[in-house]
């Protein structure tokens, strides 16, 4: 009895994971898109994983009701969310947003935060030390 009950519950795990939305947004409230937004963004290929998180937060900071955002981004998948995002960046760009006034089109954007992104990543790499090269293991004698 006990291995049936077991097998039953494994069938419904799986059947629900069979039918969830795993490449949408899931804009029941904010925990949920920011969950599911770290979770799409993490099977994006690289060159468009910044290119989803602008979106997302071009979004947001376009939507400041809560409602509004969560139903502009509700189902959305990478490419419709980026679409919107380019959208906004546009309306807010010929509207004088001044943000965007150092930016001529979205790529350059893109581009520029991309390019911090790389520097970000070089900044923060671990620096060796004179001691890590003599003693490579973390062995001490006593």
């Amino acid at each position: 009895m006990r291995i049936i009950s077991t097998v039953c519950v494994f069938i419904m795990c799986l059947s629900l994971l069979g039918c969830s939305k795993g490449s949408q947004i899931n804009g029941r409230s904010i925990k949920t898109a920011n969950r599911s937004v770290s979770k799409i963004k993490d099977r994006l290929p690289t060159e468009q994983r910044i290119e989803f998180e602008v979106s997302f937060w071009t979004m947001r900071d376009a939507l400041k009701d809560r409602d509004e955002f969560l139903d502009a981004v509700d189902g959305k998948t990478p490419d419709e969310l980026i679409a919107l995002g380019k959208e906004v960046f546009q309306e807010r760009k010929n509207a004088g947003f001044e943000k965007y006034n150092e930016y001529t089109s979205w790529d350059q954007m893109i581009a520029q935060f991309t390019q911090e992104r790389i520097d970000q990543g070089k900044k923060h790499k671990k620096s060796t030390s004179e001691r890590d090269g003599s003693n490579p293991t973390i062995m001490y004698k006593f």
